[in-house]
């Protein structure tokens, strides 16, 4: 077989080769084409994927490209006219439009004043709720319900949904009610329902610059969360002296809603479920636990250590000590004397709790003391409260820690709004700061030691996002 150049300038051995190539090339062509035929619209959008491939890489070196600036521009301007305004007031009826609007009842409202504030233009329903005996419940009790209306485009009523604390004085913490007001079949109806309330729980923290009412407020905190946390951790911080600034706190805690909106009453919360609180760099944690058999439960610290003791610390979540456990000089009798308690400085009407679990001994008017309770709580111990503007307890009632038994005031001997506060061991009066320190813990049971353990891990979580997310306050879920 010759090795040389054909006249095609190529070896035998090349241009065998090459016929190869070519026939299996026209065999693949054909079968390309054979296939193409059967399957034209995948082959058209494969083809349209290519050319934005194509037009991705094309933007991708873009920038070796010509800078545009330099290109020759063209202004193109053309005239957009809108439909008449007849066409579109058409094309706006033709929409089933509804508005929602939302507001609370006040004292002064009437049917109309209400719906008014409201967006409502509706006679038929403002009479209807002027007259029937279930909607006029909506201007009845206490004002500060919540309303919400749903109106049309010409803002004619559709339906009023109010809610507001449960009638029932027993439900008022767990429940709430509604009235429902809505045009059903050309008449209106009003109907009542009584429904729990729902928790939601929510995240929040903060950082002390003045107080903790203040970081609290920022964080847009709710004020009753504040006073549990200082009352969770009292034992271990004194709010009034020992907040540096700097010391920032962290809580996971309840919000109640109704129907999914926040309520507005019962300051609109819940429990606290846990908390952390940094104070001269030293953490403190705490975490809501309840008791075996669903009895009343308690704080503990992550460990498992109870931060509840036998005694609160004091009988009123702030407030400022006036006069101590000593001599002193009476601001009315005008001569020293024993002063055989501590007294309180707050304003007038200000919550006085019971600092122990005890039975009412005494209620009312005691002499130089004015209105007074006196609280047995076993063991010849026993606690005197003086002074009230008001007495919430009677005579052989049975009272828990924390259950509101007054309100500040400045009956009998007194020169000004505060609480006398005694505490007696056997009839014998005591420093209250030192007793009320040193109350025995609430231990954990040993069988709920699992159980916490699970509910301390999942909080230690919640409190770090919480810490993360400082000066927010977001909802969990």
């Amino acid at each position: 077989m010759p090795f040389g150049p054909d006249s095609s300038g190529l070896t035998p051995l090349q241009s065998d080769l090459a016929a190869q190539l070519t026939a299996r090339f026209q065999h693949h062509a054909q079968q390309v084409l054979s296939w193409h035929a059967a399957h034209r619209r995948l082959v058209h959008g494969s083809v349209l994927a290519g050319l934005v491939g194509f037009s991705a890489l094309a933007f991708g070196i873009a920038p070796m490209a010509p800078d545009a600036a330099t290109l020759p521009q063209r202004l193109v301007t053309e005239e957009i006219v809108p439909e008449g305004l007849q066409a579109q007031l058409e094309a706006l009826e033709s929409l089933d439009l509804e508005l929602t609007r939302a507001d609370l009842t006040r004292s002064s409202d009437s049917a109309e004043g209400l719906l008014a504030r409201l967006g409502v233009v509706d006679g038929d329903a403002a009479a209807f709720l002027r007259k029937d005996p279930t909607a006029r419940r909506l201007f009845q009790g206490r004002a500060g319900k919540m309303v919400q209306v749903t109106t049309n485009d010409a803002g004619a009523l559709t339906q009023l949904v109010a809610r507001y604390p449960a009638e029932r004085a027993n439900e008022q913490l767990s429940h709430f009610t509604r009235l429902t007001v809505e045009r059903v079949a050309d008449q209106w109806l009003a109907r009542l329902e009584t429904a729990p309330l729902q928790t939601q729980v929510r995240l929040g923290s903060g950082t002390i610059t003045s107080s903790l009412f203040a970081a609290a407020d920022a964080a847009r905190i709710p004020d009753p969360i504040s006073i549990q946390v200082a009352e969770v951790f009292s034992n271990e911080i004194d709010f009034h002296r020992e907040l540096r600034q700097g010391d920032t706190f962290s809580v996971v805690y309840e919000s109640l809603t109704a129907d999914g909106e926040p309520i507005t009453w019962n300051s609109g919360t819940g429990r606290v479920l846990a908390a952390e609180f940094v104070n001269a760099g030293k953490s403190y944690q705490a975490v809501w636990f309840p008791q075996a058999g669903g009895g009343k439960g308690g704080y503990f610290a992550l460990d498992g250590s109870s931060k509840q003791r036998t005694f609160l610390t004091s009988p009123m979540a702030f407030s400022r000590v006036s006069s101590g456990f000593a001599m002193r000089f009476h601001p009315i009798l005008k001569k020293w004397r024993a002063h055989k308690g501590i007294d309180y400085a707050a304003p007038r009407g200000t919550p006085i709790r019971t600092v122990g679990a005890g039975v009412v001994e005494f209620a009312g008017w005691q002499n130089g003391y004015g209105n007074a309770v006196e609280i047995r709580h076993g063991n010849g111990k026993s606690t005197f409260y003086a002074h009230m503007s008001r007495i919430n307890v009677r005579k052989g009632q049975r009272i828990e820690q924390g259950d509101n038994v007054g309100l500040v005031g400045s009956t009998g001997w007194s020169t000004g709004p505060h609480l006398h506060f005694e505490f007696r061991v056997n009839g014998n009066h005591q420093d209250p700061r030192k007793l009320l320190k040193s109350g025995e813990t609430v231990q954990l049971a040993a069988t709920m030691r699992p159980q916490f353990e699970q509910v301390a891990q999942g909080v230690k979580t919640q409190l770090r996002i919480a810490e993360s997310m400082r000066g927010i306050t977001v909802d969990a879920e």
